[in-house]
């Protein structure tokens, strides 16, 4: 086989296994426990926040699925949507700091939700919905750390915080950014599943895929002009 021929297996080979890389990283990054919204308005009222768990296993289920919910900065009022299939375990803890609202002072809040009974099968994923009284209005954000167990015993722990600056972990907790009501133009009573939200929500994930389908044209781009400098060569 002549040197042209061998240069050119190659290029491909290694085109191939670069896009196969880019592809995979970007599944990877897609496949974290998220919330949905990614943000609300501090102290927005009657909204309701999804949080989807995919099944990253190619053998297992997951079967089952702990939310733990902040009580420094406490959702009130909340209460979780029926989910066919799965039951929802609901675990209320005195607050340390009680919350003052216009209907009274409120002590206990939800501090874990655990839903068993289901699954979710390898390749797709389910979504959780957690409705809100009312958010906190003191803090930036909430972190959601939550705990994902597959049917072969496996969990995975969905608990690690980026500091600001550093790159994401490799098991995130979820995360609900809340912004200022003027700010962000968002009124503070503004439920999570509007059009709107849904279609912001899509936007932003096929944003991300054609990131990634870009970085692997770029890559086939750079093996094409490769192909053509060796078989010009080869020619010569």
């Amino acid at each position: 086989m002549s040197r042209a021929h061998t240069a050119l297996r190659r290029a491909g080979l290694g085109t191939a296994l670069a896009a196969a890389a880019l592809l995979t990283a970007a599944g990877v990054a897609s496949a974290h426990v998220t919330v949905h919204p990614d943000s609300y308005a501090k102290g927005a009222t009657d909204g309701v926040i999804a949080f989807r768990v995919p099944d990253e296993s190619d053998t297992a289920s997951t079967t089952k699925v702990q939310l733990f919910l902040p009580t420094d900065h406490p959702l009130l009022g909340v209460l979780v949507s029926p989910h066919d299939g799965w039951t929802a375990t609901v675990t209320n803890t005195k607050l340390k700091t009680p919350v003052k609202t216009d209907d009274g002072t409120i002590t206990d809040a939800v501090s874990e939700i655990t839903w068993t009974g289901g699954k979710v099968v390898p390749g797709h994923y389910e979504d959780f919905d957690v409705a809100f009284g009312q958010l906190p209005d003191d803090t930036a954000e909430l972190t959601f750390k939550t705990l994902q167990t597959y049917s072969d015993g496996k969990v995975v722990r969905w608990i690690e915080e980026a500091a600001k600056g550093d790159e994401e972990p490799e098991n995130p907790a979820p995360v609900l950014k809340l912004t200022s009501a003027t700010a962000s133009g968002t009124a503070t009573r503004s439920p999570a599943a509007t059009p709107a939200t849904t279609k912001a929500s899509a936007s932003d994930s096929t944003a991300r895929g054609l990131g990634a389908a870009g970085l692997v044209v770029g890559v086939l781009g750079l093996a094409a002009g490769a192909f053509a400098v060796v078989r010009s060569r080869a020619v010569k």
